[in-house]
């Protein structure tokens, strides 16, 4: 398989991962009846890392669907002609790598947050809030698998994005060596 065909296979693959996570965690709510007439709503609101994990894999599927169409305009090009485009190759890596580290820190975050209102924590006086809202925070745990799973698939472009840039320099080129 050729690698712009793989690259846009795996970019097509963490874009849905990244709009199904951002999806599964903006649209999850659920309602409880505290007491008589008090009602709480639990959304990805009351965490603020759930909230910023929204917001990245956002932008992320965004970047990956711009990607994509740069994948699908450099299949028409020969491989030749792509020699002239080191600088956006640079670009590419750069914003990939970026990318990935971005996603895997807040999905990090967001699961920190998450085990937090799991176990709760007695010293600070916060409560388990999964046991009150089960449905909400096994949701929140899909989400969040799906989030690591779109980060492995951002590795793995990462990957090949920088095989990509690199292997457009060559050994004598880069040392200034002259064939004899």
């Amino acid at each position: 398989m050729d690698i712009v065909k793989m690259e846009a296979l795996l970019r097509l693959s963490s874009t849905l991962l990244l709009v199904l996570t951002a999806c599964l965690v903006g649209f999850d709510t659920q309602t409880k009846v505290i007491f008589l007439s008090t009602v709480r709503k639990a959304t990805f609101r009351d965490l603020n890392a759930l909230m910023a994990l929204v917001c990245i894999d956002s932008v992320a599927a965004a970047y990956n669907l711009l990607q994509l169409l740069r994948c699908f305009v450099s299949c028409s090009f020969k491989a030749n002609q792509m020699q002239s485009y080191l600088c956006l190759a640079w670009v590419c890596f750069l914003l990939d790598q970026a990318t990935v580290y971005l996603v895997v820190a807040t999905n990090s975050a967001a699961l920190a947050a998450s085990f937090l209102a799991i176990t709760g924590a007695s010293n600070l006086q916060w409560m388990k809030l999964c046991d009150k809202y089960t449905r909400f925070c096994i949701q929140i745990g899909g989400a969040l698998l799906c989030g690591y799973a779109a980060s492995l698939s951002l590795a793995l472009i990462s990957i090949l994005s920088g095989y990509s840039l690199f292997r457009l320099y060559s050994p004598k080129r880069f040392f200034l060596l002259k064939a004899r």
